[in-house]
């Protein structure tokens, strides 16, 4: 673990990418480590804007197209762009194009991710390790009712179960990217893993298209503007949903873990290593979050007799011109409550459709790595809403 460690964060604007960039500027897990953090955005991002710290070891990059131009021009953008990246020791690639077209999704992510790091290999003799973050959808959780029964899914989900059965292995581009990976490290220098998230709760501070933790900060503070200190918040999901078991993997915690083992031996120099990252060991609900959460906001958190007694992004549409007015009232900046380009129905399928038992199995990181913190739901949910009130984003308090 010694120090002088350059990282190379490709989606660093991202809700994981935000994190990182902040455990390391904040020196994690140790003071002397980080000399330099790269942070590539697609779109542009200021410093003052992207609510990181000061800090001189910071530089943040944008207008890097992965899909733009050929490898070789690709590399002299990243040459021109990255002053040094032949000091780049560690890589962390979070970037994601979504697509609706699945063929289409394969075949960009794919290409982003062959492209990026077969020029982080030419371009930096100092490379070390790379981290590929893949997500639950590795153990089939994104296939809901439609995952078969026979062998996904058995939890506690551990990192050594087999991969999905056709048709579905061949609808996820995470595993034409670990193949390449595997192949591409074959006799390189370099270690790599690949790192396992499930619904992954943080904080970005500019608009995110597909972030619970945004999206429920916006909603809980509209609930409370709208019904006051007190109020009752029903869970805006179904009861099957509301009593299934599993891990939050907040960005704190993916980002911690993941510096955590791609900086200790042996897992350090190892490729191919697969990781669970979340925040605890012990699964939990939402009937058992939920109270929690809704008291940030000064409400009573409820389960409703019916099922789906409001979504949130239809609340949230519904009540824009009262979210308007909370903007004046409180100074909050604009455009984070909704926009056109946020998933449709992301927080119905997160809240209503994930309604099975998939807590991960943490044995690995826990006892094997030897990582030893553990977040609770007040710390995990809070974290976010604490940050989106310093950005001016939600109110941070209530008239």
């Amino acid at each position: 673990m010694a120090g002088n460690k350059t990282a190379l964060i490709f989606g660093a604007s991202g809700v994981t990418g935000w994190a990182m960039v902040n455990e390391i500027l904040n020196d994690y897990p140790k003071k002397g480590i980080w000399n330099k953090v790269y942070a590539l955005t697609n779109r542009p991002l200021s410093r003052e804007a992207s609510c990181w710290p000061n800090d001189t070891r910071l530089d943040i990059v944008s207008g890097v197209d992965l899909l733009q131009g050929s490898q070789e021009e690709l590399e002299q953008v990243m040459k021109d762009k990255i002053k040094g990246f032949g000091n780049v020791t560690h890589v962390i690639y979070l970037a994601y194009k979504a697509q609706a077209d699945i063929p289409g999704e394969l075949e960009e992510n794919i290409a982003m991710f062959k492209r990026a790091i077969t020029a982080v290999d030419r371009l930096s003799p100092a490379l070390e390790f790379v981290v590929l973050q893949t997500g639950a959808k590795t153990y089939g959780c994104h296939l809901l009712d439609a995952h078969p029964a026979d062998e996904h899914i058995h939890v506690p989900l551990k990192e050594t179960m087999p991969r999905l059965q056709q048709p579905y292995h061949d609808q996820l581009f995470y595993y034409p990217q670990l193949d390449w990976l595997t192949e591409f490290s074959r006799g390189k220098k370099w270690g790599w893993n690949d790192t396992r998230p499930d619904i992954i709760v943080g904080f970005v501070p500019n608009q995110n298209f597909y972030s619970l933790g945004s999206a429920l900060g916006v909603y809980l503070s509209l609930w409370r503007e709208k019904f006051g200190e007190g109020a009752d918040a029903p869970y805006p999901g179904s009861t099957k949903a509301y009593n299934a078991r599993s891990i939050d993997s907040s960005a704190d915690m993916i980002a911690r873990q993941t510096l955590h083992v791609m900086l200790t031996e042996p897992w350090s120099t190892r490729q191919g290593e697969a990781w669970n990252v979340a925040d605890a060991r012990t699964p939990s609900t939402w009937k058992e979050k939920w109270p929690v959460m809704c008291a940030y906001f000064g409400l009573k958190g409820t389960k409703a007799a019916e099922d789906n007694p409001v979504e949130v992004r239809t609340f949230i549409k519904e009540n824009m011109d009262l979210w308007a007015k909370m903007e004046k009232k409180y100074g909050l900046q604009s455009g984070h409550a909704d926009s056109e380009r946020i998933f449709k129905g992301f927080e119905y399928f997160l809240l209503t459709l994930f309604n099975f038992d998939r807590q991960y199995d943490m044995t690995k990181m826990y006892d094997e790595a030897g990582f030893t913190e553990e977040r609770t739901t007040k710390q995990t949910w809070g974290g976010v809403w604490d940050r989106m009130r310093a950005a001016k984003i939600i109110p941070a308090s209530f008239s």
